[in-house]
């Protein structure tokens, strides 16, 4: 209330965007008017991206361990290990990056189509590269025995 008049305050009027597009409706003059809306940026897809690159440093790891596996007898048991680790990475970063991608391609409002495709591949490249440290190692260590 305002203190000179005692009637309540005005509300300000709503501010509303030009819609995006007006769809008239059957039977009637009248037409319902559609809001554009700003594209969002899906959780899945910036998920994948970081799950992928994550498993790439921990397949480079597990790369480098397997070379340590000609020298030292724990190097392929490290490899081992963090094989695991960089495979369950990869292997959510392709999910994830499979899963964004679908949801992008259902949904007009979502964005990050780049981002998506970049964790898949950052998976699928992690998951390689673990694969063939970890045979590297083990015949490095079949061939050293």
């Amino acid at each position: 209330m305002t203190q000179s008049t005692g009637m309540p305050a005005p509300i300000p009027p709503v501010r509303f965007p030009p819609p995006a597009r007006i769809e008239p409706v059957p039977g009637t003059p009248y037409g319902l008017a559609i809001l554009p809306i700003r594209p969002i940026l899906t959780g899945l897809a910036s998920g994948s991206l970081a799950a992928g690159i994550a498993g790439l440093l921990v397949s480079g790891i597990v790369a480098l361990f397997a070379l340590a596996a000609t020298s030292a007898d724990w190097g392929a048991l490290a490899a081992g290990a963090f094989a695991v680790l960089a495979l369950v990475l990869s292997g959510g970063a392709v999910v994830l990056g499979a899963l964004g991608l679908r949801q992008i391609r259902r949904s007009s409002a979502l964005t990050g189509k780049g981002l998506a495709i970049s964790g898949l591949i950052c998976g699928g490249v992690g998951v390689v590269v673990t694969v063939i440290a970890v045979i590297s190692a083990i015949l490095l260590v079949a061939t050293r025995a």
